[in-house]
């Protein structure tokens, strides 16, 4: 049970002093639960981040919520789930009292503007990050280069592309079976 509160303060923390969006928890969480505290491994999380990505709503909602059931069933989700949301649903309510008054403040638009400029490579951490634990092979390259095609160009719905790859990988990576 104290494991399980641990994981709710864990990503209150998280969902608390992250800004940017889902996107941008990732790196955040995976420090968290797998480097610092060892609760899964690098591969369970991606295997989560990849179920979580399939689902719709939050990216960082739906793999706290994930990672809080693998870690304590069902209480363990609810107590996930709230420790990322509570945080982000007290700070907007508050700032949204505020916020008329000041979001043409100079200096407020400039801490935005330094926000917006780090998200991006907080993404590009857990990108680089997630990679490193995908076989390098030409099947995976192959994959890689056909979805940025077509995401960036087709404009394909990523929901398309992760039930594509999952039929993908359903046909061309089980093992032969004697």
């Amino acid at each position: 049970m104290r494991k399980i509160f641990s994981m709710f303060w864990t990503f209150f923390k998280i969902g608390a002093f992250t800004f940017g969006g889902g996107y941008a928890m990732i790196p955040l969480i995976q420090a968290e639960v797998v480097d610092n505290r060892g609760w899964i491994d690098k591969d369970e999380f991606l295997d989560i981040l990849v179920i979580s990505q399939s689902f719709p709503g939050a990216l960082a909602v739906n793999t706290s919520t994930f990672i809080g059931y693998k870690i304590g069933g069902m209480l363990g989700a609810v107590l996930a789930l709230l420790g990322t949301v509570l945080p982000s649903f007290f700070i907007i309510l508050f700032i949204a009292s505020f916020f008329v008054q000041f979001r043409s403040n100079y200096y407020v638009d400039l801490v935005f503007k330094g926000i917006a400029a780090a998200v991006p490579m907080l993404v590009l951490i857990a990108v680089v990050s997630l990679s490193k634990s995908i076989k390098k092979d030409y099947t995976n390259l192959i994959i890689i280069v056909v979805t940025i095609l077509c995401i960036e160009v087709f404009k394909f719905h990523p929901v398309l592309i992760i039930i594509l790859s999952g039929i993908y990988g359903c046909l061309f990576f089980r093992k032969k079976v004697e």
